[in-house]
């Protein structure tokens, strides 16, 4: 059995519009919205009495989707710090593919986005940086050169 693909990454969000927002300035659609609730949300998080909205953001290629996850019971639990180091355990990025590195930061920056280093050139091939967003979410963005 081989893995088909990868569906989408979750991240739990405590401020949803800010998150949307943020994902939308990136470049990202808002693919739909919805609220969870009941016995098989239950079941699937591992969790009691799950009420949650979700908001699920799509590229513009459709190939890839972040799915946003608000919980209002039970409250969603800091497992980190909100502004853990790059060298923390666990996902610490998702990486997007852009056009202009440098709009896509001043944009991004409207939105309360700061850099975790600074923008680099990897060899002839990449310009690239880490930002942090909304909840302490590190994005990375690369712009391929030439």
């Amino acid at each position: 059995m081989t893995l088909k693909r990868m569906d989408n990454v979750l991240i739990v969000v405590d401020d949803l519009e800010a998150a949307k927002a943020f994902f939308v300035e990136l470049g990202m659609d808002l693919e739909g919205e919805t609220l969870l609730e009941g016995d098989w949300v239950d079941r699937v998080v591992g969790l009691e009495n799950v009420r949650a909205e979700i908001a699920m953001m799509r590229t513009p290629d459709g190939h890839g989707r972040v799915e946003l996850t608000k919980f209002h019971a039970p409250a969603a639990v800091r497992a980190e710090p909100k502004n853990a180091p790059a060298n923390a355990l666990g996902i610490r990025r998702i990486m997007f593919a852009v056009e202009d590195i440098d709009d896509v930061l001043a944009r991004l920056r409207t939105h309360g986005a700061e850099l975790v280093g600074g923008v680099a050139q990897y060899e002839d091939m990449y310009r690239l940086c880490f930002i942090r967003g909304p909840e302490g979410i590190i994005v990375g963005i690369a712009e391929e050169l030439g």
